[in-house]
């Protein structure tokens, strides 16, 4: 499957929850923080690499998280989180999003697309996404600790299900940013390929242009309206 920027973007936000650019965590109170989120600890500098395939084992890619650097926003620290999908067609998308640990909060987020500008997306939801993504937190629930094997080896780990979204997820302190080991959902699993991302730096190049969502949806159109080749 294809994924453009603006999907991989969805992503990034939801590996706040299971490291599977699937579901972006923002916008939760510090109180409500929930216990998936324990294995979260950023190092600048450190990250992981993971293969993400579908059920039937096609569209595979692989995704580096890592930690390229820190800054300040609102009085708080913030980690800037670098997400680069590489699919099997060799395609790259590279997104970077900067999340304050303290409370959890996603405040910004970048993506560039191979040969495409750099993009700045709004990081505020409204809020019916909030909600969402705060209820999709609630409904994860521990099973207990098991031993996990994937590619980059053997580990303790926590593990997760979601009951509502038939997900599971299993998580160690011994893989940073996101601690996440390994995820299965419905159509598909990621696993860890190696944890031995070190001195990352940054992959977004060039001016950073703001998101223009009328621009994007003018562009689509104009596709639409092309006569097929």
């Amino acid at each position: 499957m294809k994924r453009s920027w603006l999907a991989f973007a969805f992503l990034a936000a939801l590996a706040l929850a299971t490291a599977r650019p699937a579901h972006a965590q923002v916008g939760m109170d510090l109180f409500k923080r929930p216990a998936i989120t324990k294995a979260f600890h950023p190092v600048v500098g450190k990250g992981a690499v993971y293969i993400d395939a579908g059920r039937d084992g096609k569209n595979t890619r692989t995704i580096e998280i890592a930690v390229i650097g820190k800054d300040s926003i609102e009085g708080q620290e913030g980690f800037w989180m670098q997400f680069v999908s590489t699919d099997d067609q060799g395609k790259t998308i590279v997104g970077k999003s900067l999340i304050t640990p303290a409370d959890y909060q996603m405040h910004r987020m970048i993506f560039q697309q191979q040969g495409q500008p750099a993009m700045e997306l709004p990081a505020n939801m409204n809020p019916a996404r909030k909600q969402q993504m705060e209820e999709n937190f609630n409904d994860w629930h521990s099973v207990g600790t098991e031993t996990v094997t994937v590619p980059a080896g053997t580990f303790s780990c926590d593990h997760w299900r979601n009951d509502k979204t038939h997900t599971e997820s299993w998580t160690s302190d011994k893989v940073t940013p996101f601690g996440m080991v390994k995820s299965v959902k419905a159509n598909g699993e990621t696993e860890l390929l190696s944890k031995l991302v070190d001195n990352a730096t940054d992959r977004i190049t060039g001016p950073v242009k703001q998101f223009d969502m009328q621009q994007m949806m003018q562009q689509m159109q104009q596709r639409r309206q092309q006569p097929q080749k």
